[in-house]
């Protein structure tokens, strides 16, 4: 079993942290609340320095460093947050950073990376390919190795957050975020947990995994740190095949539930941030929110959904945009087998804007495996405001005599 960090613990590195990163602020979302149907905050770690959480355990785990360690240099692997957050804190204190990211990582990190100093070292297809590429060389080179979430040092500094969430909103009932590696939530949840025991209150905290990559839950089941095969998720910064021993002690313990989401709810969920709250966020750091519209989340009082980063890359965000869209109803795609002979696609453009909705973008192909000599294919991308409406559009085309296929995402 891994030794929580005390409340003591958690102060300091908050202290020391004081010059480094920002108060982030917690605000209410009245649209979440609305669904949830209770009090929904947000704590806007997207809007941290570096763009996530991250630099909280990187710059507290440099800032612990000694001279001699400092000397010999960093060395750090990730897809990107902890790659900046390294970057960074190795910066303020002078300290040589070497990081090793995956090969296709986002190009927004990857620049920030590198702009706050770091030599970047792009190699292998994975985080875990990274993180072995980054172990070698700091056996070669002696450069002290800075682990993304599987160092005592890292989870403190990752829960002085969570220090900040109750002097936010002291009433808080229940937290909900994201899990990779663990660290975060192992802070968050020793932090919260000792805090509130001192005000004489009791706080859940809900732990959120990527469903194509939920290592915690089998771990759990295993009473120790297993190793799963990861599927492909949008939630890169989340995508870890084994958490972290030092976190998951901690984890096992102290978080009161885990639960999984699936790629299609995290889309809804940026969607319903960009629209309501007008934030922008990644999709591992949406998890918490994308369980509440899940209805992953039970429970009364007031729940507060940790964003815990927002560096996502705008290519991404147009896909997850339009995938977010496809999975809330409000955006379909339709084929349509038609007869080769004039007025049909007018007749079918007609139909659609009776029906109120809006033809995005439209292809028409006389080529086709199947098609008879005399009949075309028309596929349609349609706007509308939701799945009834989407129903009323496809039921339009029916009553019409057009036979209508949906098209999946």
């Amino acid at each position: 079993m891994s030794e929580v960090p005390s409340l003591t613990e958690f102060e300091h590195a908050a202290q020391s942290l004081a010059e480094v990163i920002s108060h982030t602020p917690t605000l209410p979302s009245r649209a979440l609340s609305d669904i949830h149907g209770s009090t929904v905050l947000l704590k806007m770690e997207n809007l941290q320095r570096t763009g996530s959480f991250k630099i909280r355990g990187a710059a507290y785990r440099l800032s612990r460093l000694s001279a001699e360690e400092r000397s010999r240099g960093v060395v750090a692997a990730s897809a990107g947050n902890h790659a900046q957050g390294v970057a960074l804190a190795a910066q303020a204190l002078g300290i040589p950073a070497t990081i090793f990211m995956p090969l296709g990582v986002p190009v927004p990190k990857l620049l920030a990376t590198r702009g706050y100093g770091a030599e970047v070292v792009l190699e292998g297809e994975t985080v875990a390919t990274s993180l072995r590429l980054a172990a070698e060389f700091s056996e070669r080179t002696g450069a002290v190795l800075i682990h993304p979430f599987d160092h005592r040092d890292v989870v403190i500094g990752q829960g002085t957050l969570g220090l900040e969430l109750l002097e936010d909103a002291p009433d808080v009932d229940t937290v909900v975020l994201g899990i990779g590696g663990g660290g975060l939530i192992a802070g968050v949840a020793a932090a919260v947990k000792a805090r509130a025991a001192e005000l004489g209150r009791t706080v859940r905290i809900i732990g959120v995994q990527a469903e194509n990559a939920a290592a915690v839950p089998p771990s759990l089941a295993a009473g120790e740190p297993v190793d799963i095969v990861t599927r492909p998720t949008i939630a890169d910064g989340i995508l870890v095949a084994r958490p972290g021993a030092v976190p998951f002690g901690i984890i096992k313990d102290l978080v009161d539930e885990v639960v999984t989401v699936s790629d299609d709810d995290l889309a809804r969920a940026i969607l319903i941030l960009l629209e309501q709250a007008k934030v922008v966020v990644e999709p591992a750091g949406a998890a918490g929110v994308a369980a509440i519209l899940a209805g992953k989340v039970s429970g009364t009082g007031t729940t507060m959904a940790v964003l815990s980063g927002g560096n996502i890359d705008p290519l991404l965000l147009q896909r997850v945009v339009s995938h977010g869209l496809a999975a809330s109803g409000r955006y379909l795609t339709i084929r349509i087998p038609l007869p080769d002979r004039p007025g049909q696609l007018a007749r079918v453009s007609e139909l659609i804007a009776e029906a109120g909705a809006n033809v995005i973008e439209a292809m028409h192909t006389r080529h086709g495996h199947g098609l008879q000599i005399s009949d075309v294919i028309l596929e349609l991308s349609v706007e509308t405001r939701g799945p009834e409406h989407s129903e009323h559009t496809l039921d339009t085309l029916r009553r019409a005599g057009f036979a209508p296929i949906l098209v999946p995402d």
